[in-house]
């Protein structure tokens, strides 16, 4: 069987991690664009410290580039998208435009769009952009939930976590409700489904309300990270015995913590299911379940508690280098839904109100640095 051509956009720590997991198969021909971090790529490769894949040194695609226009040259089934989702920085459909334009749309059939990447409704502008060029087949974009404990620790190593879990499912415009997926739909996801090695990977006939539940985690423990600049280890970890460690929860002020810092994440993880509610998922397993409140604060106790923890949420990385953030696309789209439901999330609107200025002075310093640069 001949190989599939793949092309995966970004080389982070996501990006590494699921492309590697690709070139393990013997189905993918791999073609991986990476951009701040070409030249390194291309002559050292990339270092995964991974608890799940081990340690791998040197690591290459069967082809690295440093744009998607040098990678415009061939027909791909699937173009994987694991940059981040910034929409005030560069939209989805610019960041893809040498694919959604001539010569590349007139020479070849549009590929099936993967997005691993936070956020809601960031299918809705990529939709629009395959829509305008006139063809007659329907957009295909899988949309996933990405779950990977994974963070850049130096331009070229990945620091990896146990988990590579993905949740797929296709992309219905404005439908949150049907249920049962197509026999092509379903084959379309078994197919990707098959294309990667040693990942974890659910197919879901709805997957905006499995996204939903994902930015829940990222608008409450994120939030809380960014907002305090604190890591989730120093909210959940308990003060070293044996081993040496730090952050931790220092004692002496751990009782309010657990009181308000705690309380203040399952609050805004309630505010979240009442705007599940609004948009119609329902409370059960298939739906949102109201106990993800519960369960996601034992996951995170468990993941954030161990000595060997090291792992940040990526917009915290993001805040601390001077990167712009998906502030837009995980806060700002979950207050804009609800107030077009009428739904009340005053924390989530206060994290996105102090949020917002961390990403202004941020822009402020890039624009800056980037006028300076061009005089």
């Amino acid at each position: 069987m001949a190989q599939q051509e793949i092309l995966v956009v970004g080389s982070g720590a996501v990006g590494t991690i699921y492309a590697y997991s690709l070139h393990q198969s013997d189905k993918v021909r791999l073609t991986v664009v990476a951009r701040g971090n070409y030249e390194l790529v291309q002559e050292y490769g990339m270092y995964i410290k991974s608890r799940r894949f081990g340690n791998v040194e040197a690591w290459k695609p069967h082809r690295v580039v440093n744009s998607i226009s040098s990678a415009a040259d061939r027909q791909y089934s699937h173009v994987i998208l694991a940059t981040k989702c910034v929409p005030e920085v560069i939209k989805t459909s610019e960041i893809l435009k040498p694919l959604l334009s001539a010569p590349y749309s007139d020479r070849f059939e549009q590929p099936i769009y993967v997005l691993l990447q936070n956020g809601l409704n960031i299918e809705v502008d990529l939709y629009r952009a395959i829509k305008s060029l006139g063809t007659p087949n329907e957009p295909r974009i899988i949309n996933a939930g990405v779950y990977v404990f994974a963070n850049l620790i130096s331009a070229n190593v990945v620091e990896h976590g146990p988990f590579a879990r993905l949740d797929i499912g296709i992309y219905r415009p404005d439908d949150y409700t049907t249920m049962v997926n197509s026999p092509v739909e379903q084959q379309t996801l078994e197919q990707l489904k098959g294309l990667f090695h040693n990942v974890d990977i659910n197919i879901y006939p709805e997957i905006q309300r499995k996204k939903f539940a994902k930015n829940m985690l990222n608008i409450a423990y994120a939030a809380c990270a960014c907002l305090t600049r604190c890591s989730l280890t120093s909210l959940f970890r308990p003060p070293p015995t044996n081993i040496a460690y730090e952050p931790y929860l220092e004692p002496a002020t751990a009782d309010r913590v657990n009181l308000y810092t705690r309380k203040w994440i399952e609050d805004i993880l309630n505010e979240c299911i009442c705007l599940g509610r609004a948009m119609g998922f329902p409370d059960s397993e298939d739906g949102l379940p109201s106990s993800i409140v519960e369960s996601s604060m034992k996951t995170s106790e468990k993941n954030y508690s161990g000595p060997e923890s090291n792992h940040n949420p990526s917009t915290l990385l993001d805040i601390e280098k001077g990167a712009p953030f998906e502030v837009e696309v995980i806060w700002g789209e979950t207050v804009r839904l609800a107030k077009e439901r009428n739904v009340e999330v005053p924390r989530i609107e206060m994290a996105y109100a102090m949020l917002l200025l961390v990403q202004n002075q941020i822009l402020l310093r890039r624009n800056k640095s980037s006028k300076e640069a061009q005089k």
